[in-house]
């Protein structure tokens, strides 16, 4: 069923991201809702950075959005689901985000396609400068999303969707474009696999909840055919505790405004 604009409105919640740069309306009882994971993800894009960017799996648009603010790259949309697409098309019409949204488009197409069906869907081959990507990386046995449009954003169709998800990135990157990602570290044999004869010069920063506990997320870049060695960054640190408060590390609070960037060496 395609959601009128009256049920999208009635379901959704308009948030501020980047301390009111830009605006995403998303779902708020079902669905995937954007937050950290996104703005990490962006975080991975040069700024003022210029070209095409695609986002695949996009979902309401966040990680797209948060980089289409703050460069003059033009940013495509790509969601599988209708409703997500939806609320992606609804954050584009807010005046918020009227300074950028000339420069955004949102298509409805699955990122596991191959071939001429790929091809057909709208992903254009060798044409994207930067392709980021926040796939579903839960596995299938792990605790059950609340309602089916949030399983679909969170839980893995198959043991092989890193494969199809990277390469329809490596297919539509142009040569020497950029692959960003954000997964578990779980899932990190799977995407240096999937990663191998497409993507080189691949740089890993592990995201550690606090100092003193184990990673929870990997942040991954990679150059379409590059043959440079693989690198492991320093860790992002996500908390501090001072005084008996936690709260974010500066680097943190820097990444997830839009005020700081996880360069490539």
């Amino acid at each position: 069923m395609v959601e009128t604009d009256d049920m999208i409105s009635s379901k959704a919640s308009i948030d501020a991201f980047h301390k009111g740069a830009f605006y995403l309306k998303q779902p708020k009882e079902s669905g995937h809702r954007a937050g950290i994971d996104a703005m990490l993800l962006a975080s991975l894009v040069p700024e003022n950075t210029v070209g095409r960017l695609a986002d695949l799996g996009a979902g309401a648009g966040a990680a797209g959005l948060a980089v289409a603010y703050r460069s003059e790259i033009n940013v495509t949309l790509f969601e599988t689901s209708s409703i997500m697409v939806e609320y992606a098309r609804h954050s584009l019409r807010l005046g918020q985000n009227s300074k950028f949204a000339q420069r955004c488009n949102v298509i409805e197409a699955d990122v596991e396609l191959s071939g001429q069906a790929r091809v057909t869907a709208g992903f254009e081959d060798n044409a994207f400068d930067h392709v980021i990507m926040n796939p579903p990386f839960n596995e299938a046995g792990d605790r059950k999303a609340p309602d089916a449009l949030k399983a679909q954003a969170h839980a893995m169709s198959g043991d092989d969707l890193f494969d199809k998800w990277i390469k329809t990135a490596a297919a539509i990157s142009k040569p020497q474009g950029q692959l960003s990602l954000i997964a578990r570290p779980s899932s990190l044999q799977k995407i240096l696999t999937a990663c191998e004869g497409r993507f080189g010069g691949i740089e890993i920063t592990s995201v550690l909840p606090s100092q003193d506990e184990n990673a929870i997320r990997i942040l991954l870049t990679g150059i379409k055919g590059s043959k440079a060695r693989l690198e492991m960054r320093p860790c992002l640190v996500m908390h501090s505790d001072e005084d008996g408060t936690r709260r974010y590390t500066a680097i943190a609070d820097d990444l997830i405004n839009g005020r700081a960037f996880l360069h490539r060496s």
